[in-house]
């Protein structure tokens, strides 16, 4: 109950003004008290869906509004250790502002107060000491530029999709997820009740109680949801929508938990949605997440699960080949005067149909991208209004 206690302070109070834009609306909801000698020993009910305290503040986030110029401030920030090159940043994306931290370097400016947790650390020290100065958009990722994580459609490339991002998007979502792909992380990840061991999942046996120190006042979701893997952005309201006492409670939670630099880690990578959203499940389609955040619009789910198939046919007949390469490797050795006839074959029409591939792959991601251009057709795609006007 003493952690409860110093969550509420870090709670926001309802502005006299109303709802801010892209802030929050505070509404209240009301549990039933404790019952039973387990409640008085622990604090919550025999339900674990319910804790207490019996009242919790909820907050329902306010879409926020694109600027008419579409001009926004921006600062991309990045945890990194010191034998970690990210030259890649200068060269590829001249003029953003960015804010390094290095996680294992005591000495340098800036770096957190401790190295744990990964990225949270320092995700969580940025908005702390740039809680009064913050630009209209804030970029949260990786240091490396080339990652499996990183959005296929635009090359595993981090500084393909920082420059794509539309700052409009972010404006109006509060929070955007660099990641379109749900896999890993949706439909459904995490399962606060589960006790099964997973290598996978090794936060999932601990996340019932981290979610109590975390979030005392609320209810635990039957599961969490996002794509993978800690990368994202926030508007400056969506920031300033909780009190930097709270960023300053959950930092707090880091340093001081037992639990692991990884699991500690880990148990925020799929927290940061509810943070920002208060979803337990933020799972975007992949194709309105393409198409709203940057600007690739393959005309629908259809369209887009086409695109997929393609880029599945493609790889299929790279493995063929790969295969029949090392075959004939494996059985003639350096020898290549007596090919064989069969494998010249198939190998003439596998390469035949890659060509094919390839080019469809090219025509429709070409056409993806000039249909990004168009913002009544992102607009139609992604199912929200549209007025002349409106730009991104």
């Amino acid at each position: 109950m003493l952690l409860a206690f110093f969550y509420s302070l870090a709670v926001p109070t309802p502005s006299s003004n109303g709802p801010q834009t892209g802030g929050f609306e505070d509404t209240m909801i009301s549990f039933p008290s404790p019952t039973g000698p387990a409640a008085s020993r622990h604090g919550h009910t025999g339900n674990d869906e319910q804790p207490t305290p019996q009242r919790a503040r909820v907050i329902a986030f306010v879409p926020g509004s694109p600027k008419p110029e579409s001009n926004y401030s921006r600062i991309m920030v990045i945890p990194r250790m010191q034998e970690d090159d990210i030259a890649w940043i200068s060269k590829e994306l001249p003029g953003l502002n960015v804010s390094v931290y290095v996680a294992n370097d005591p000495s340098a400016s800036p770096h957190p107060p401790k190295n744990k947790g990964h990225e949270v650390m320092i995700y969580l020290t940025y908005l702390i000491d740039n809680y009064e100065n913050l630009p209209d958009i804030v970029l949260f990722m990786h240091s490396h530029r080339w990652t499996h994580h990183n959005n296929a459609f635009l090359g595993f490339d981090a500084s393909q999709m920082i420059r794509a991002l539309n700052g409009a998007h972010v404006m109006r979502a509060g929070y955007v997820n660099m990641r379109c792909h749900w896999t890993p992380g949706c439909p459904e990840w995490l399962h606060p009740s589960s006790m099964q061991d997973s290598l996978a999942k090794q936060e999932q046996r601990v996340l019932k109680q981290c979610w109590r120190e975390l979030f005392p006042f609320d209810p635990l979701p039957s599961f969490l949801a996002q794509p993978c893997c800690a990368q994202f952005a926030l508007s400056k309201d969506r920031i300033l929508s909780l009190p930097r006492s709270r960023y300053v409670f959950y930092r707090d939670w880091i340093m001081r938990t037992p639990l692991s630099d990884y699991i500690s880690g880990r148990i925020w990578e799929y927290s940061w949605q509810y943070l920002f959203t208060h979803q337990a499940a933020y799972c975007p389609a992949e194709h309105v997440c393409y198409c709203d955040a940057f600007g690739v619009c393959f005309g629908g789910e259809a369209p887009y699960g086409k695109y997929l198939e393609l880029l599945s046919s493609q790889t299929k007949i790279n493995e063929e080949l790969n295969l029949l390469d090392r075959n004939r490797r494996v059985e003639q050795g350096p020898n290549i005067s007596n090919p064989d006839p069969i494998r010249i074959e198939t190998e003439t029409r596998l390469r035949a149909q890659l060509t094919q591939v390839e080019a469809e792959l090219n025509t429709r991601k070409q056409e993806a991208l000039h249909r990004g251009t168009d913002p009544q057709l992102r607009a139609e795609e992604c199912g929200r209004p549209w007025r002349q006007g409106d730009g991104f």
